[in-house]
């Protein structure tokens, strides 16, 4: 039995406000910190399926067996619930100083994420090929790094140490394993490594 690797992603985003709100209610906490990470987190959660519904990656629609499905991608991604039972359990205090270092880094992670998914569609709907201009000139993988940085900020959010590992886990096992299998695809094209040079991997190369 199959279904769609999208269909257990998708799960797991939209359980994202009930848990928030739930753990909200079970540790009776109602601060301005539980309610700007249920906006933050609600939001991305928000936010992926209208990029789903409006301009959705082919790679989704891939079938995979249910039980694959379940423990290599919902299970692993339960991992993303840590910080926010982290800040809401153990009741975190932030100071305005450090909201706006949070907001700053979550919102440069939205916009890497959303707006280079949305170049990349429309690029590849009308244009096939490689794509090297715009957000994907200095980095290959600008979607990528917007949905890191946007996840590091809101383990930041926890004044944790656990979350931080979880992202880093999962960007070394899953992403890096995802971002380089997508390298060998793009070197069959010629001016693949005349781009390689001028960009990196994961982070935008400015210099």
């Amino acid at each position: 039995m199959k279904s769609t690797r999208a269909l257990y992603i998708n799960i797991h985003k939209l359980l994202i406000i009930p848990i928030v709100l739930g753990l909200m209610s079970l540790y009776d906490n109602f601060s301005i910190e539980a309610y700007i990470y249920l906006a933050l987190h609600g939001t991305y959660s928000l936010l992926w399926f209208l990029k789903f519904y409006w301009f959705r990656d082919e790679g989704f629609r891939v079938q995979i067996p249910v039980l694959k499905g379940v423990f290599s991608i919902f299970l692993v991604m339960t991992g993303y619930y840590v910080a926010p039972f982290i800040l809401i359990s153990q009741q975190v205090k932030a100071s305005p100083m450090f909201i706006s270092v949070v907001l700053f880094f979550y919102i440069i992670g939205i916009f890497f994420h959303f707006v280079s998914d949305i170049q990349k569609y429309y690029t590849l709907k009308y244009k096939k090929g490689l794509i090297t201009e715009g957000m994907f000139s200095r980095t290959r993988n600008p979607n990528y790094f917007g949905e890191i940085i946007m996840y590091l900020s809101l383990a930041l959010f926890s004044k944790h140490w656990l979350p931080f590992v979880i992202i880093v886990s999962f960007t070394v096992f899953v992403f890096l394993k995802i971002m380089k299998q997508k390298d060998a695809f793009l070197s069959q094209f010629p001016e693949f490594e005349a781009y390689k040079k001028r960009s990196w991997l994961l982070f935008p190369k400015f210099f």
